[in-house]
């Protein structure tokens, strides 16, 4: 794949409805993760921005020549520390540096707030986002969620951590 004209920048209100589908994108393709098929929701995807909104986390939006946008990263920051909240790329403009360039706009938020790292919330079988963080240097492990499974909650795969194996 080529890399592409892409314009990065911050959200604005006409983005709305577009960010709001590529959100809804986002969460079926985190299900997926997990082998749960899922539907768009549109009505949680527009909460979630409002969240978002709300909560003043700078929203990063990529475009393509034609001012189509074609993914989003939305950074939480906690006083000094960012996290890379969500990050999406359409399908068919990945592997393309649509991911980088919107990263390194997080990666300057904390450095402008006296950092040097994103912190990343990742599903361990998330290989793609995986890759792509390692390629940044990103590979320090150190935290791992753990809880109790929820009602109904099917957890097929394990993984192992040291010599630890979770179920997930």
């Amino acid at each position: 794949m080529s890399k592409i004209k892409t314009n990065i920048r911050t959200f604005q209100e006409k983005d709305k409805e577009a960010i709001i589908e590529l959100i809804a994108n986002f969460r079926v393709d985190l299900a997926g993760l997990k082998g749960i098929e899922k539907e768009q929701n549109m009505d949680m995807a527009k909460e979630e921005l409002r969240d978002y909104i709300d909560n003043k986390y700078p929203i990063f939006i990529a475009e393509d020549k034609g001012n189509i946008i074609v993914g989003y990263l939305v950074c939480k920051v906690e006083r000094d520390i960012v996290w890379a909240e969500s990050l999406y790329v359409l399908p068919e403009y990945r592997r393309r540096g649509i991911a980088s360039l919107l990263f390194n706009e997080a990666e300057k938020v904390a450095e402008k707030l006296g950092g040097d790292t994103v912190y990343n919330w990742v599903h361990p079988n998330n290989d793609g986002i995986i890759k792509f963080l390692d390629k940044r240097g990103y590979n320090v492990l150190n935290l791992i969620e753990i809880r109790k499974p929820w009602k109904g909650e099917i957890n097929n795969q394990k993984i192992k951590v040291d010599k630890h194996e979770f179920r997930y």
